[in-house]
């Protein structure tokens, strides 16, 4: 996005009618505007593709490409975030920190260096009017942000680290003493200790370098100090929680599986499966 599309879409939206709006927390981010505009559909298409969500505003449903209460409803039963300082590192448009609301924390802090991700925030937090602030930046910059927190997550990104362990590292340091860090990652099932590193892309994705086996998630967590490596699930990733739809007008998890045998990517590798995992 260049920097004139990117200072007229933040300008419209902070132009648009925003008083008196109710958020409503279910498996979507749903929020009652009163005076509803055809200018927030048209800064809602804009902004497209949406990724994470979904989104009510008012009637307008922006089904994102995942449906993001698939991951957040497996990491839920063990959230315990009243009063505390959260980050969500790699947060996209805020999914996550707006259904983190509902828990009451000191306060929420989101990174990704994504200028659309930041948009999509400001575009939904102008009529939420949450507390929440959003760093255009992303995990390396942790180490020097100046703040430490005692919930991390870090959800959908390990995977995309040339220097993963460097990656766990970095999201140690910004830990407080007694603090814990949920990750969600691709993973191979394998009984030993090997990493896949794919030749050009994975699922069609090209910025994925190391796809680990559990026992190898599990080193790289010891090498970076972490003291507990906790599993709380393992899923594959399925046609409901990731599919194609009119808000990303793109390709989605259909098209980068092996059309002949859904157990293999269109490159013949394994197909995605994530893990949940709590380090402390």
């Amino acid at each position: 996005m260049n920097n004139k599309a990117y200072d007229e879409l933040l300008k419209q939206i902070l132009q648009l009618p925003s008083d008196n709006c109710e958020l409503t927390l279910d498996e979507s981010v749903r929020i009652h505007i009163p005076n509803f505009t055809k200018e927030i559909k048209e800064i809602a298409v804009a902004l497209k593709p949406w990724r994470k969500g979904p989104f009510n505003l008012n009637e307008l449903f922006i089904d994102s490409e995942w449906r993001s209460f698939v991951k957040f409803n497996i990491l839920k039963p063990y959230l315990n975030l009243k009063g505390k300082s959260i980050a969500d590192v790699g947060c996209n448009n805020g999914y996550y920190m707006f259904k983190m609301l509902e828990f009451n924390p000191k306060s929420i802090t989101g990174f990704d260096p994504s200028e659309l991700a930041f948009l999509q925030f400001s575009f939904i937090n102008h009529f939420i009017k949450s507390d929440i602030e959003f760093k255009i930046a992303g995990v390396e910059s942790l180490p020097e942000c100046g703040s430490k927190f005692d919930t991390i997550f870090c959800l959908g990104v390990l995977y995309h680290r040339s220097d993963p362990i460097k990656c766990l590292k970095e999201l140690k340091s910004a830990m407080n003493p007694g603090g814990e860090v949920f990750i969600d990652t691709m993973y191979i099932e394998r009984d030993d200790e090997m990493v896949l590193s794919p030749n050009g892309s994975y699922s069609k994705i090209p910025n994925i370098s190391f796809i680990p086996s559990v026992k190898a998630l599990k080193n790289w967590c010891q090498r970076a100090k972490f003291k507990s490596f906790e599993i709380l699930a393992t899923k594959e990733t399925d046609l409901f929680e990731q599919r194609k739809t009119e808000w990303i007008d793109g390709q989605s998890l259909s098209d980068f599986l092996d059309p002949n045998d859904d157990s293999k990517t269109i490159e013949g590798y394994p197909a995605p499966k994530r893990i949940y995992i709590r380090l402390t």
